[in-house]
């Protein structure tokens, strides 16, 4: 699966409540508030001071001389306070005593009634905003700031305790139809082809109900998608929520699952009663394996959390009419560890496999993550696409992003093909540890063990061919031999195995060959091959010697709600399942010592030429087999082949 390259915000979660920042102290909180206190208080007592210094203050007996002198004007008295113009225009204030008027105030300072005739005397009313601002002010605005003070502090202390309230809220996550940002559709969506047929059906379903109502049709509640990791089934849900235009709420599985039981459950019901409310809708759990295990292992009992939170899922999917237009979509990569009831008709019972992509699909996903990115002349996507067999959707991103990241490390502005080919061994098996300096005896001896592996997979018919041979070490491994088929193969036939097998001990027979020793190098060769000999004869039925019988079920048995390994053979068979393991390791031991002593001379050249160059393409080591008298293998070769 494929998606272009968007930055996506995160959306908030249904229900979801902010978190409390991790905030100062208490102390901290209250040191700043009265810190704030001050500088309010330091604030009004210079305005007040301002504003009462915008009039020159005199005292009253000034004012009665200035009278006497006749340069006063006019005389304006609030209250107790007395303003006085004078003939050059300027104002001086006074005050006088509130019990006493004015005349007998300036009387009392020896002016005379007839001075006054000649002075404008006005009396104002006291009152006004200013009389109120400045008397309220400073009791009021300490009062005020106290009780915000106070309010914030039990507001911040309730915070935690508020917590407990949104505790069984689901934490889905909501994606509205109308934001383009998010929004996913099919187009986005390259592959999968049959899976998006399938899922066809949902979005006609939610466009137009009323068509499949009419007929009597019941349209599958719930859709399970089944695939391997990264094969794009959240990215599909999105695009079935995008395609009919509808609300999706999505949700882990491991998201209902808390300490305290019974707090599962009541986010199912608050989720789903979230998604009745916006129907029509689609509610997505991802990873439902998380709580749908099988039930009734004795762990727990019915007061177990994850079972209470499956009961609920159950219930709820059990629950909705015939016309409810909400849709239960579920991603999971083990399908076989989920309970029978959510498997059952009027639940999951619409389930979706989606395979990993086929090259033209691996093609098409590349093209959709090469949008955004600048492509040189030289890129072939093609190629890339058939080098990749095996890659998931999310393989196949990781492998573009990470050509980008090699250009932009080199200051190139555009990717190249040799970008896109490293990108695939990056993927595959890790980095280059070009600082892992091996010295001159383990740098032979790697060379012949990639040797080995790459000369028995190009003489045995059935073993795919080399594309690139290594001895730089990348991830864990020291070097490595890269194998990869014509085309994309479904099932792997007894003769395939046996060659793969041999082909795996390639490099350990080389070693013990040329050098009379053997290394720690095989060690994950003989794991590999011996995992697969035992699969041949106890899964596969692949022996001939024991016959079509599957000795070990193809997950194992469930136990405790999860898949383990178990055996049900007795101790006899199993002594001969193990004789026949050792049987098939013994015969692909002596096919790969065989071909090592019949082409002993084009081992040498193999590893030689690898201690000198350390990698080695397609193209030169073909030229190193025909030289040997090899015949490279062919894409009519392998079409040719007889089935086993």
């Amino acid at each position: 699966m494929a998606i272009p390259e968007k930055q996506l915000p995160r959306k908030p979660r249904v229900g979801e409540k902010p978190k409390p920042s991790g905030g100062p102290s208490i102390w901290v909180q209250l040191a700043a508030a009265f810190g704030v206190f001050l500088v309010l208080s330091f604030g009004y007592s210079f305005i007040r001071q301002y504003i009462s210094t915008q009039d020159e203050t005199v005292p009253l007996s000034q004012i009665a001389q200035d009278i006497t002198a006749g340069t006063i004007t006019s005389l304006d008295v609030s209250g107790d306070s007395i303003t006085a113009t004078y003939a050059d225009k300027t104002t001086k204030t006074s005050r006088k005593e509130s019990e006493s008027s004015l005349v007998q105030t300036l009387s009392d300072y020896g002016i005379a009634p007839e001075k006054l005739a000649g002075v404008a005397i006005e009396i104002k009313d006291e009152g006004g905003l200013r009389f109120w601002a400045l008397t309220l002010l400073p009791i009021l605005v300490p009062i005020m700031f106290l009780i915000g003070v106070i309010w914030y502090l039990s507001r911040q202390m309730r915070g935690g305790g508020m917590q407990a309230f949104s505790f069984g809220k689901s934490m889905a996550r909501l994606v509205n139809p109308e934001d383009e940002v998010q929004k996913v559709t099919f187009k986005d969506v390259a592959g999968a082809k049959e899976a998006k047929s399938e899922l066809l059906e949902i979005v006609d379903f939610l466009k137009n109900p009323k068509k499949f109502i009419q007929i009597g049709a019941r349209i599958p509640k719930g859709v399970l998608l089944m695939g391997a990791p990264g094969t794009g089934k959240t990215l599909l849900a999105r695009a079935v929520a995008g395609e009919a235009g509808v609300p999706f709420f999505s949700i882990s599985g491991s998201e209902f699952v808390e300490m305290f039981v019974g707090v599962g459950a009541s986010r199912v019901r608050d989720l789903f009663q979230t998604a009745k409310k916006a129907a029509p809708a689609i509610v997505f759990i991802d990873e439902i394996d998380a709580v749908g295990r099988v039930r009734g292992t004795g762990v727990g009992g019915g007061n177990d959390e994850r079972e209470q939170t499956l009961n609920q899922i159950l219930v709820e999917m059990d629950g909705f009419e015939p016309n409810e237009k909400v849709i239960v979509m579920a991603a999971s990569n083990r399908p076989d560890v989920l309970d029978p009831a959510l498997l059952r008709p009027g639940r999951f019972d619409r389930r979706v496999t989606i395979d990993l992509p086929d090259r033209k699909d691996r093609e098409e996903i590349l093209k959709v993550h090469a949008r955004k990115k600048p492509l040189g002349a030289d890129v072939n996507l093609v190629v890339i696409a058939e080098r990749t067999p095996g890659f998931s959707g999310a393989d196949l991103a990781s492998l573009m992003n990470e050509g980008a990241i090699l250009a932009a490390r080199e200051n190139r502005k555009e990717l190249t093909q040799y970008d896109l080919i490293r990108s695939i061994e990056k993927v595959m098996l890790g980095p280059e540890r070009r600082s892992h300096v091996l010295n001159k005896k383990e740098k032979e001896i790697t060379a012949y063990h990639e040797a080995g592996h790459a000369l028995v997979a190009s003489v045995l018919p059935y073993a795919d061919p080399v594309h690139k041979i290594s001895i730089i070490s990348r991830g864990r491994a020291a070097g490595y031999t890269l194998k990869l088929p014509f085309e994309d193969k479904r099932m792997q036939s007894r003769k395939e195995f046996l060659d793969d097998i041999a082909v795996s001990l390639g490099g350990y027979v080389a070693e013990r060959m040329v050098f009379g020793d053997i290394t720690t190098g095989a060690s994950n060769d003989l794991q590999v091959l011996s995992a697969l000999a035992r699969d041949m004869v106890a899964r596969y039925g692949m022996s001939e010697k024991l016959g079509p019988i599957a000795f070990d079920a193809a997950m194992g048995r469930t136990l405790f709600g999860a898949g383990v390994e178990g055996s049900e053979q007795s101790e006899a068979v199993a002594g001969q399942i193990d004789a026949e393991v050792k049987h098939i390791i013994e015969g692909a031991h002596k096919k790969a010592e065989s071909i090592m002593k019949k082409h002993r001379k084009a081992l040498n050249a193999i590893a030689q030429k690898l201690v000198e160059v350390e990698t080695l393409e397609r193209q030169e080591f073909e030229n190193i087999l025909i030289a040997n008298g090899i015949t490279p293998k062919k894409k009519e070769d392998i079409e040719h082949q007889p089935l086993a």
